[in-house]
C-alpha cells in the first residue's frame, strides 16, 4: 500500500500557513494529537506527583506512561528510560556519571562524523579525568564512517565508544551493530546518538548493540524533551551528583526536579502518531510502530532520491559526498554564494532550510567548510510532499542560474 501523504499531512495543522519544510532535522513540527495532549494537561487537573489524591495519581500516571511510550518506540525497557530537556544535557549526565570512574590509561573513542552533542561531552570528561580521547574518522569522499578502523581503535582499554545511528549533517548511517560487536568484545560500553535516526527508520537498541539511546522527541513530531534508553540494571551501578531528598529509585534519581507532566502527555501522544502513520498497521503499539516506521522510511527514501538527483543535475550545486543508503538528508552549497545567502534567499521564497555547521562541529571542520559557513542542509520528513521537492529544485536552479 502507497503511504497515504495526504492522510499524514492532515495531523499537522501548521503546514496549512504554506511554507514548505525541509527543516525536520532541526525539529519537526508538531503534530495535533500532540499539542492536544499537551493542551489537556494544562487545562485539567494534574499535580505534582503523589499517591494521595487523583491529581498527583494522574501526574505519576503521565510519567509511566511516557515512559513505556518511548520504551515502545525504541524497543527498550519502561523501566530504563530517563527523561531530560535535550540530547545534550542527557549526554552530558551520562558523561560526568561514567567518567567518575575514569582516570589516566583509560580510553574513549568518539567520531568526526557526529554531532557535537556526542562528541564534547566525552571528551571534556575525558580530559578532566586524563583518560585518552581517540577518534574515528570518516571518509571525506564518501561520507563513510569505516567500520574496520574501530578495531585499531578499540583496545582492552576502552571505557567508552560513542557514535551516531545517523549523521545529522550528510544521513550516513555507521554500521553501528558492527562497531557496538568490537566494542563489547573489549568490554567497552556503547552510547548511540539516535536523535537523527529515529524519525525514519525503526528502532532496535537491541539490535543496535546500544548500551545508551540518546532520542529527541522533537525531532518526531513531539514536544522539546528528550529521553535515553538503558538496561536498569546499567543505571543502578551509576550514581549522579543529586539533591538528597530527591528520589534514589532508578530511573528517577537521573531526572532532577519536577518533570514537565505536560510534555511527557506529548511524548505519549506523539508516539501513538507515529504507530498510527500507517492506517493498516495491527498488533500492539510496538507491532504497529515497526509498521508504520518502515512504511516512512520507504516513502521519505523515494522522495529523497528525487531530491538528491535533482539536486545533483543543477550547474554549480555542490552535494557534500554521503552514501546513497542513508537518512533522508542532505547538505549543499551553490556556487559560490555563502550558504547563510542561500538559506536567506529560500527564506523569501517560503522555503525552510537551516545553513551553518548545525553542530557537526567535526564534519565540517575536517571538510573544509565550516569557517566559509558549512552549507545548506535539506531533509525529508514524512509530511514532505513531491510538489515541496519541485519547489525547492525550482529555487535552487534560480538561484544557482543567479551564481553563475
Amino acid at each position: 500500500m502507497a503511504f497515504d501523504i495526504a492522510r499524514a499531512r492532515a495531523a499537522y495543522p501548521a503546514l496549512g500557513e504554506g511554507f514548505r519544510h525541509f527543516d525536520a532535522a532541526a525539529g519537526s513540527l508538531v503534530a495535533e494529537p500532540v499539542a492536544q495532549a499537551v493542551d489537556a494537561v494544562y487545562r485539567g487537573a494534574v499535580a505534582n506527583r503523589s499517591d494521595a489524591f487523583a491529581p498527583g495519581r494522574r501526574a505519576i500516571g503521565i510519567v509511566a506512561d511516557a515512559r513505556r511510550a518511548v520504551a515502545d518506540l525504541l524497543g527498550a525497557d519502561p523501566a530504563g528510560v530517563v527523561f531530560g530537556n535535550s540530547a545534550t544535557s542527557l549526554v552530558y549526565l551520562v558523561a560526568r556519571t561514567l567518567g567518575q570512574s575514569w582516570g589516566p590509561g583509560d580510553e574513549v573513542v568518539v567520531s568526526r562524523l557526529d554531532h557535537d552533542s556526542n562528541v564534547r561531552p566525552w571528551v571534556q570528561v575525558a580530559e578532566e579525568q586524563g583518560a585518552t580521547v581517540r577518534w574515528a574518522e570518516f571518509d571525506p569522499a564518501t561520507g563513510e564512517l569505516p567500520t574496520w578502523q574501530y578495531k585499531d581503535l578499540v583496545n582492552d582499554r576502552t571505557r567508552l565508544v560513542a557514535v551516531t545511528a545517523g549523521s545529522n549533517a550528510i544521513g550516513t548511517r555507521p554500521d553501528v551493530p558492527a562497531i557496538a560487536a568490537i566494542a563489547h568484545a573489549a568490554g567497552a560500553l556503547v552510547f548511540v546518538d539516535g536523535v537523527h535516526a529515529t524519525p525514519h527508520q525503526p528502532t532496535d537498541v537491541a539490535a543496535l548493540g546500544a548500551d545508551f539511546y540518546v532520542t529527541s522527541a522533537y525531532k518526531w513530531s513531539g514536544p522539546h524533551l528528550a529521553a535515553c534508553a538503558a538496561d536498569p540494571a546499567l543505571w543502578a551501578g551509576m550514581f549522579p551528583a543529586k539533591l538528597r531528598p530527591s528520589s534514589d529509585a532508578v530511573p528517577e534519581r537521573f531526572e532532577f526536579g519536577t518533570p514537565s507532566f505536560a510534555s511527557l502527555a506529548g511524548v505519549t501522544a506523539a508516539v501513538d502518531h507515529l504507530a498510527g502513520l500507517d492506517p493498516a498497521a495491527t498488533g500492539s503499539r510496538r507491532e504497529r510502530l515497526l509498521t508504520s516506521l518502515a512504511a516512512v522510511r520507504d516513502y521519505e527514501a523515494e522522495l529523497f532520491a528525487r531530491l538528491v538527483d535533482g539536486l545533483a543535475a543543477i550547474d554549480g550545486v555542490s552535494l557534500c559526498p554521503a552514501p546513497a543508503d542513508r537518512c533522508p538528508t542532505v547538505s549543499f552549497r551553490v556556487g559560490s554564494t555563502h550558504p547563510a545567502e542561500t538559506s536567506k534567499a529560500l527564506g523569501d521564497a517560503g522555503i525552510c532550510a537551516f545553513a551553518g555547521d548545525y553542530y557537526a562541529w567535526e564534519y565540517f571542520h575536517t571538510m573544509g567548510l565550516r569557517d566559509s559557513g558549512g552549507a545548506v542542509r535539506a531533509g525529508i520528513y514524512h509530511y514532505t510532499t513531491a510538489e515541496d521537492v519541485d519547489v525547492l529544485l525550482d529555487a535552487v536552479r534560480a538561484l544557482a542560474k543567479q551564481a553563475a
